[in-house]
């Protein structure tokens, strides 16, 4: 497959408000006071398409440019939906790239383990901080009766939910236990909480949680830890302070603040990049088997050549420039904000 044809559908999928620039410049200020540690957490779905591989190379740039330490973390929770060898193959294709990482699955570290599905006693160790705190309570509601319940179905992120089971009795608990229904754990959200802060690349976000989301589940009723809540345990125990991922999870940073908030963490420095997109503007996913390396591998493309065009379509180097990840962090060393700036001016 030619190059210029598989990187076209890199297109932007948003448009960064001018004024996300000065907030960036402060909030990458504030960062920088201390040695970056940033992080790339894929999960096993299926192969890397090229947008992961963009979110990962920026990730990656943002953290050697400063100087800091890089680590990669496998979020294979959802075993269901994991697929045979698509660790390895993701492993494999990041490598390829010229992505390294100081720790990781393969190369181990201070804070192992690094895949999600052998950390399950942390979870439930810092879930019970929370039950102890009064903060979680058991949900008994199906997503149907949830969307029944709502007044409207809540852009992507599902029907808000309406707080059936917040102030249940323990009789009526119990009642509920016994026709065999297993309960989800939901995070009680103050009803007037109101979170704030402000993105390096998107500017300052405010979000009503309760308005919004309501209350929201932390464990899934077949036992699975939800992605809000191990995200936050797996950063904030791996003492990440630089969490560079894809503009789809912006909505979700509000809940997560919460969580480091509840659990006495340091809350981290967010930076959403673009999405990237495909030809008919629908953005790329594992679950369609968007086009990864493979195909490019296979035609002859070089890395440099990839890392190249993932770049051009930030901004960061002229389209047709074919450059190594090395050399590209080298190009931007001690200049984390110029990268900020050309992906804000890219997408103008």
């Amino acid at each position: 497959m030619p190059l210029v044809g598989a990187m076209s559908d890199l297109v932007r999928s948003y448009h960064a408000p001018e004024r996300a620039a000065l907030a960036a410049r402060a909030a990458l200020e504030h960062v920088l006071q201390e040695s970056p540690r940033g992080r790339y957490a894929p999960s096993p779905t299926g192969d890397l398409h090229l947008g992961n591989l963009r979110t990962a190379l920026l990730a990656w740039l943002f953290a050697r440019c400063a100087g800091g330490q890089f680590v990669l973390r496998v979020e294979d929770l959802d075993r269901p939906r994991v697929r045979p060898g698509a660790t390895e193959r993701m492993l494999s294709d990041l490598r390829w790239l010229g992505i390294d990482w100081d720790e990781g699955p393969d190369v181990g570290g201070p804070y192992a383990p690094y895949t999600q599905s052998e950390r399950q006693t942390i979870y439930t160790d810092h879930l019970q901080r929370l039950q102890n705190a009064g903060l979680i309570y058991p949900c008994y509601c199906s997503r149907a009766e949830i969307a029944r319940a709502a007044s409207a179905p809540h852009e992507d992120e599902g029907p808000r939910y309406p707080g059936a089971c917040r102030n249940l009795s323990e009789a009526q608990r119990k009642q509920r236990e016994a026709t065999g229904r297993s309960p989800s754990l939901r995070f009680r959200v103050d009803d007037g909480r109101v979170v704030t802060f402000s993105d390096l690349l998107m500017g300052q976000q405010q979000q009503h949680v309760q308005n919004a989301i309501g209350d929201f589940i932390v464990r899934r009723a077949d036992g699975i830890f939800a992605y809000q809540f191990a995200v936050v345990v797996d950063d904030a125990l791996m003492h990440i302070n630089q969490v560079v991922r894809g503009a789809d999870l912006l909505a979700s940073t509000a809940r997560q603040i919460l969580l480091y908030q509840a659990l006495s963490f340091p809350v981290p420095t967010f930076a959403h990049v673009p999405l990237a997109l495909d030809r008919a503007g629908k953005r790329l996913s594992k679950r369609v088997q968007s086009e990864g390396l493979e195909p490019l591998r296979a035609a002859g493309v070089t890395p440099a050549q990839v890392v190249g065009q993932l770049a051009a379509s930030c901004g960061l180097v002229v389209q047709g420039t074919a450059v190594s990840a090395v050399e590209l962090a080298q190009r931007y060393a001690g200049k984390s904000y110029a990268i900020i700036s050309s992906i804000l001016l890219n997408q103008g």
